[in-house]
């Protein structure tokens, strides 16, 4: 049902990326915090998100958790997953009876997975697109990189529902995107990002960790970054994409 990327950018931050013909994937596939990645999918068992990433989190390789949880479910033929250990290697499985075409692909620095697929072709594309582009800013590069797995064919049902989410070293995301029931959800999730930068970002930038429990709790620099954004938005003649309505207040 679904086509998705682990990846780990070079500064550090997670990031996991999926789209399906199947409502809310990117609620049901990823499961990710600052240290690890999963991705649950075909016949989804979310325990294998969970607990993986909890023992991957303390500790445990991709290599022995994931042939575990293989191991103990009955559904296995029907399950897919990938996952990402806090060391960044990389393990996937792609169960016997997942539907065609179905299957997976692990790089250095990346992985690929999915099933019901037009073909190999799109598990490739999306991969050499992310290699391709790493000029590109992270979450763009996975988008990008969907995007060309798309025009391999992609899901061959079709188009419904995408996710991105991003963690920079933090047990909360950094950035969580989903288009649950679009026509062209990685196209939603690029809109997304770009109404993201226009202030979300910035925001985000103040955001409390574990590091630093309060965060910066106050506007000092944000402001003047959101003003600095729309600014070069403007300059370049880029009006906002934001849907937002505005009350006088």
């Amino acid at each position: 049902m679904t086509y998705s990327l682990i990846a780990k950018d070079s500064d550090g931050r997670i990031g996991l990326i999926v789209a399906s013909k199947f409502f809310a994937c990117g609620a049901v596939v990823p499961f990710v915090n600052g240290k690890v990645a999963v991705a649950s999918q075909a016949f989804c068992n979310p325990v294998w998100g969970t607990e993986g990433r909890a023992r991957m989190t303390a500790g445990e390789t991709a290599s022995v958790v994931l042939p575990d949880l293989v191991e103990r479910d009955e559904g296995r033929a029907i399950r897919q997953a990938h996952m990402m250990d806090a060391d960044g290697n990389f393990a996937a499985h792609t169960g016997a009876d997942c539907v065609d075409w179905a299957g997976h692909l692990v790089r250095a620095d990346h992985s690929v997975a999915g099933n019901m697929l037009a073909g190999p072709e799109v598990i490739e594309a999306t991969s050499d697109a992310y290699s391709t582009n790493a000029d590109l800013p992270f979450a763009d590069r996975l988008i990008a990189a969907m995007k060309a797995g798309e025009a391999a064919g992609g899901d061959k049902r079709g188009r419904q529902a995408a996710g991105l989410v991003i963690h920079r070293g933090q047990a909360h995301p950094w950035l969580d995107l989903r288009a649950d029931d679009h026509a062209d959800p990685l196209g939603e999730l690029a809109r997304l990002l770009d109404v993201a930068n226009e202030r979300y970002v910035h925001f985000a930038k103040g955001m409390p960790t574990e590091e630093r429990f309060s965060g910066y709790p106050t506007r000092e620099g944000i402001d003047r970054d959101i003003a600095t954004a729309d600014a070069e938005r403007r300059a370049k003649g880029l009006a906002s994409r934001s849907h937002a309505v505005e009350f006088d207040v």
